[in-house]
């Protein structure tokens, strides 16, 4: 197996969206620990200015930088602040409700859409200057196992990463021929403190339920580990799509419980 490759002085700023928790802030801590100077950004600023703290005690480079990837305005000011950049980690996101189509709530599929496509639309184009004058950059598209197929009550969340995915897919296409690659990394089953948490407005019974019976999903350090190993491949190797859940989910709608 190929050794991680140490990053470029001119690529060594990684950028992490959502970077307050979860996978976000499990990718932080595994991108410093490869050597990367970590930009952390989130809307809470609390959560990132401690995750900073905790990087930098240990010896690594952590800026935490308050940010909410779906303004516009603030994220073109966030660009400016940043010229040298290596890898965007593109992570913020999240699923809101698991209603049927037919009573969905419309400003709940506006979010999940405007937080995972427009979100990462945003930054994207922000930083790819950045990532092309770096002359090896990184572009990672955290999207799902739900951008890939779909599944009852999640029309809204699936609608949204199917867009996160053709994001992706299009941008590696317009792409080609400069110095950046863009990754795809679709987890399936991943067990946090908030995702289905928030999901289910903060019913903690529901979020539960969503992993019940399931001895091992995946952890947020999973996920992480697998972002990290594909952004330090030798810079000619682009890891296109990998899709990773757990050994007990088959798809999106097979899953096997121990209840």
């Amino acid at each position: 197996m190929t050794a991680p490759a140490a990053p470029a002085a001119a690529s060594r700023i990684a950028v992490v969206t959502g970077a307050s928790s979860g996978i976000g802030a499990a990718t932080a801590r595994q991108l410093a620990a490869a050597g990367y100077r970590v930009v952390l950004t989130a809307r809470r600023k609390d959560r990132i200015e401690e995750l900073a703290e905790e990087l930098n005690a240990a010896g690594h480079q952590a800026t935490a930088y308050t940010l909410d990837v779906t303004d516009r305005a603030a994220v073109d000011e966030f660009a400016t602040a940043f010229r040298t950049i290596g890898v965007l980690v593109n992570n913020a996101g999240g699923a809101l409700g698991a209603d049927p189509v037919a009573t969905g709530d419309p400003a709940d599929w506006r979010q999940m859409y405007e937080t995972n496509v427009i979100g990462t639309l945003n930054v994207t184009q922000a930083l790819l200057p950045a990532l092309t004058a770096s002359g090896d950059g990184t572009v990672v598209v955290l999207s799902s196992t739900a951008g890939h197929g779909t599944y009852e009550g999640g029309a809204g969340y699936v609608a949204a990463k199917h867009g996160a995915h053709v994001l992706a897919e299009t941008l590696r296409l317009e792409i080609v021929g400069t110095p950046v690659r863009v990754i795809e990394i679709a987890p399936g089953m991943v067990k946090t403190d908030e995702f289905a948490l928030t999901r289910f407005g903060g019913d903690a019974d529901k979020a539960a339920q969503v992993y019940e019976g399931v001895a091992n999903p995946l952890t947020a350090d999973d996920v992480a580990d697998t972002i990290t190993w594909a952004v330090t491949r030798p810079s000619h190797v682009n890891i296109d799509l990998m899709l990773i859940r757990p050994r007990a989910q088959a798809s999106n709608t097979k899953v096997h419980r121990d209840l």
